[in-house]
């Protein structure tokens, strides 16, 4: 596999509007974008920290994965997202390498970004994102 740095830091939170002046005190950065991303039934918060990024996600519908996520486990990381250049050709590698994948092609996320997860059952527990542009 090919990953360049991590691109981001995925974090649940129950509310952007709650969690977004703490995050902007922690980093003395401003949020930079708010966007909601559909599919994953989900509203996202971008700031920069550096090259990396945190994300925070906010659930838009309880059944989605990041509400069932904060229902379990409650507010805290998500996943962490690895930058590559290629995310379908890493999930494909992946799953060669004996990775449970989430996603077998990469779909659209956040950013316009390519994105694919691998299953946390096969990364120790750390649910993994292959993004690429």
């Amino acid at each position: 596999m090919n990953i360049k740095y991590i691109e981001h830091i995925g974090i649940a939170v129950k509310s952007l509007e709650e969690s977004i002046p703490c995050y902007e005190k922690l980093l003395g950065a401003p949020c930079y974008a708010i966007e909601e991303v559909k599919d994953q039934r989900v509203r996202t918060a971008f700031f920069k920290a550096g090259r990396t990024k945190i994300e925070l996600l906010e659930p838009t519908d309880p059944e989605g994965p990041v509400g069932k996520f904060l229902e379990r486990k409650g507010e805290g990381i998500h996943h962490i997202a690895f930058a590559t250049d290629d995310a379908d050709k890493e999930l494909q590698e992946a799953g060669t390498a004996g990775f449970q994948l989430i996603d077998r092609v990469s779909r659209k996320g956040a950013e316009g970004l390519n994105i694919g997860f691998l299953h946390p059952k096969s990364t120790h527990g750390v649910l993994i994102e292959l993004c690429s542009p």
